[in-house]
């Protein structure tokens, strides 16, 4: 019996720095069973990902082509993917009111420093995004680390809390 690919959504404000780099590290490390894709509740006008954000990426081997900056509202649409899993990485969007995901998926909040707001030399700003994105892939890989029941409906919320809690 083949596993079912499991969509999840990334949300932060500007869905420039974590929903992007979560986003790109689940596709890269995601094995098939999860399909990431990444939003933000208020993106800037011509908001694009953040360039330090897409080198630490690409300095880690992860492919950064056809990542963007989008608003949540596309994915709230009829025709949008099913979500299974939605994820808010940053404490902005965590409380606000998100907009209604057909299928009710699942939703959990693993909560985040902004690598972008820091101040200090381009390669400690660097070094930010660095550290984000290995925060997140070891939490990502715990995800990926879980038995195929773990990963059901009825316990994916409680199992994408806990793993807030590492």
């Amino acid at each position: 019996m083949t596993e079912k690919t499991l969509n999840v959504l990334f949300l932060c404000t500007h869905n420039s720095a974590r929903s992007i780099l979560a986003e790109a590290i689940l596709n890269h490390i995601g094995r098939g069973r999860f399909k990431a894709f990444s939003a933000g509740s208020s993106p800037r006008d011509q908001q694009q990902p953040n360039p330090l954000g897409l080198q630490v990426l690409q300095n880690a081997g992860i492919n950064t082509a056809g990542l963007y900056s989008k608003s949540w509202d596309e994915f709230a649409r009829p025709d949008a993917p099913h979500m299974d899993l939605v994820i808010t990485v940053c404490d902005n969007a965590a409380g606000e009111v998100c907009p209604y995901w057909p299928g009710q998926p699942a939703t959990a909040h693993w909560g985040y420093s902004d690598p972008s707001a820091g101040e200090g030399t381009d390669a400690q700003k660097l070094e930010a995004f660095r550290q984000t994105l290995l925060a997140l892939k070891r939490r990502l890989e715990l995800m990926l680390s879980l038995p195929a029941a773990k990963l059901e409906k009825s316990l994916l919320q409680k199992t994408a809390r806990d793993l807030a809690k590492d």
